[in-house]
């Protein structure tokens, strides 16, 4: 009795140690990690390759002075899907809308609104100037420093058709507005320029005058 006793005993035992082994089996770690989730990519929404599309745009044409365009770039993006980029939006959205604010500011005179122009040509904003100074033209024909600055700021943009133009139109209107030429740094891309030359200086190209010659003394 007492070896059959020894024997269940063993056997309970060796039990025991298979059941031990099955669960350390079942603890092991795997060989290789479990990677990580992709983060989503441009291209797997559509919607969201758009609103950085309208994004960039809408940041290149704030760059080029271009508010109005910028803006409508800009609300697309806010209201878009990406809650991150409309949010980043919002900001140049609010900076554009100051910008397009100032320039829809009434004047009290035409000559406040050519200084208001005329600051903008020098920030570089070229096509609000432009604007503005067409604007004023329009408005009082008869405002020949529009005409001028429209020629200063066609020079400035690398137009020089459109400089000697609206310069001969200045000078024709006053011819006050040949000496500031002269000494105006905006024009100097055309310094080479033999028209340039000619409108600043007329009596340089002028024919010296014909002397007629009396009867001969005899």
């Amino acid at each position: 009795m007492k070896k059959k006793a020894a024997a269940k005993v063993k056997a309970s035992s060796a039990k025991s140690k298979k059941t031990k082994g099955k669960q350390k089996g079942k603890a092991r770690t795997p060989a290789f990690p479990i990677a990580p989730p992709r983060p989503p990519s441009i291209g797997d929404d559509p919607r969201f390759a758009q609103a950085v599309q309208n994004y960039e745009a809408g940041l290149k044409a704030m760059q080029e002075h271009k508010f109005e365009k910028a803006k409508g770039f800009l609300e697309k993006v806010v209201k878009g899907a990406s809650r991150e980029l409309g949010d980043r939006a919002a900001v140049h959205l609010n900076s554009c809308n100051q910008q397009l604010a100032r320039s829809s500011t009434s004047f009290k005179t035409p000559e406040e609104h050519y200084d208001f122009a005329v600051s903008l040509m020098n920030s570089g904003a070229y096509d609000d100037a432009h604007a503005h100074l067409e604007k004023i033209q329009k408005q009082y024909p008869k405002a020949d420093y529009a005409v001028y600055g429209l020629a200063a700021l066609s020079c400035l943009m690398h137009k020089p058709e459109d400089a000697l133009r609206y310069l001969a139109t200045a000078i024709k209107m006053n011819s006050m507005n040949r000496l500031q030429a002269r000494n105006d740094t905006d024009f100097q891309n055309l310094a080479d320029d033999p028209r340039f030359t000619e409108l600043l200086y007329p009596e340089a190209s002028e024919p010296p005058p014909v002397t007629t010659s009396g009867s001969r003394n005899r």
